[in-house]
């Protein structure tokens, strides 16, 4: 299931934000490394967890505690306001994957999601979304991020080396230009 959500209204400003970038597994799927892909627009916990949260309250329950690496997030406060409560947040540096939040719901449980690095590229991003609902991977956050990051690295390279060919007079698939060997006329011989 992908989720798009609009932030809640603010009683200061009363205008919507940006949709809440997540995909979550899909209900029912067997249990799996990860619950689903964020991708924050910022690494500013206090400002990002509020829509988080305003999205996955419904669905799995009013989150309670939320734990990150501080590795990702330069400023990890102790709580963070939400909606109608106080989200209560700890840090684990060695015991907890960089790329990981882990949420928890005081009755309903406990979901972990891969947190995918605010300045990735679009096309990583929705790779590392899709990647992380995908019932058959068993990958830890950290390496579907180094995996998009090497896609992300192979696809640059591809089209540098495009870029090359297209200058020095090479033509992409599909154009729809004659080789020049093809354009010798054949003189019919006299005789």
């Amino acid at each position: 299931m992908t989720a798009t959500v609009f932030h809640p209204m603010t009683s200061e400003d009363r205008h919507l934000t940006s949709p809440v970038r997540l995909s979550l597994a899909p209900a029912g799927s067997a249990p799996l490394l990860l619950d689903g892909a964020w991708w924050p627009r910022s690494r500013d916990l206090a400002a990002e967890l509020p829509s988080l949260t305003a999205v996955l309250d419904p669905l799995w329950g009013r989150i309670t505690r939320v734990t990150v690496n501080p590795a990702q997030w330069p400023v990890v406060p102790r709580k963070v306001p939400v909606a109608a409560h106080v989200v209560k947040v700890g840090w684990f540096r060695f015991e907890q994957d960089e790329h990981e939040l882990l949420l928890l719901s005081y009755h309903a449980g406990r979901w972990n999601l891969l947190v995918v690095p605010p300045q990735t590229p679009p096309a990583a991003a929705a790779w590392l979304m899709a990647a992380v609902s995908d019932p058959r991977r068993t990958a830890t956050a950290s390496s579907l991020v180094a995996d998009a990051a090497r896609l992300t690295a192979t696809t640059e390279v591809d089209r540098a080396g495009e870029a090359v060919w297209e200058s020095e007079g090479g033509h992409a698939v599909g154009a729809s230009v004659v080789p020049a060997w093809s354009r010798v006329v054949r003189v019919a011989p006299t005789g």
